[in-house]
């Protein structure tokens, strides 16, 4: 039993590194943009890494061909898209600190 304890406790220091490490990768990389597209490039949306939305644009041309619903539709579609990207961007960076796994998973 005593083992036991003494490996738990090793556990431990080493899920407190990773998440050290992790929150850093966070801190470091969570301003970073990524744009998607949406509707053939007329929506566009960036979001950075730390899943906030920062910018979104729509072409006005297409606004007014098209109306605002689909315009809309597109904004969704951009931003949904932008936010994944952003997602699997963050896991990416985060994996390179954790080498893709988490030791006590």
């Amino acid at each position: 039993m005593g083992n036991f304890g003494g490996g738990m406790n090793e556990i431990m220091r080493q899920a407190a590194r990773v998440q050290r490490k992790i929150e850093q990768t966070k801190k470091e990389f969570g301003d970073k943009e990524v744009t998607a597209t949406a509707v053939g490039d007329k929506v566009k949306a960036t979001a950075t890494y730390s899943g906030k939305v920062s910018r979104v644009e729509v072409d006005p041309e297409f606004l007014k061909t098209e109306g605002l619903e689909l315009a809309m539709d597109g904004v969704c579609a951009a931003i949904n898209a932008a936010l994944e990207l952003a997602n699997k961007a963050m896991d990416a960076e985060i994996a390179k600190v954790t080498g893709g796994k988490i030791p006590w998973m």
